[in-house]
């Protein structure tokens, strides 16, 4: 599969491929519902990596966590085995302490959205885990990349 890349369907702004495995389905080759959230999950981080931010460094830096606060899903139509998705993140709405993202996983090649998620985050304090306001240049890069 090789690395994440910012290549993502027209209507996002970024998105990473993920071929579906055994380890990821039911005994008829479907993609187990709980899957699709470690999907938008690994997603959000590479997105986060590919804006020039690391969780890791976020937390040890500036003393920033991101929590996932509130999330809808849609599930529209199966993945299966062997499947490759691109799951794609696109910003929708920034706050001073959180943001919201829709995300959908897409078979590759397809314009229909297989599941669609608004994935609210909240920004909080590393050692308190008390709401925060994002740092001004995570504002302004999340935005205006």
């Amino acid at each position: 599969m090789g690395a994440p890349r910012a290549a993502a369907p027209a209507d996002s702004a970024f998105a990473i491929p993920v071929r579906i495995y055994w380890e990821d389905t039911d005994a008829g080759g479907v993609v187990y519902h709980a899957r699709y959230l470690h999907f938008l999950e690994r997603a959000r981080t590479e997105w986060l990596r590919a804006l020039g931010h690391g969780q890791q460094e976020l937390r040890q830096r500036d003393g920033v966590l991101f929590v996932v606060h509130r999330m809808e899903i849609a599930f529209n139509a199966p993945a299966r085995l062997d499947d490759v998705l691109l799951v794609s993140v696109r910003v929708a709405q920034l706050r001073s302490a959180s943001f919201t993202l829709q995300q959908t996983l897409r078979r590759a090649g397809d314009t229909a959205d297989l599941l669609a998620a608004s994935v609210r985050i909240a920004c909080v304090d590393a050692a308190r885990f008390r709401p925060r306001p994002l740092p001004a240049y995570l504002s302004e890069g999340i935005i205006d990349p």
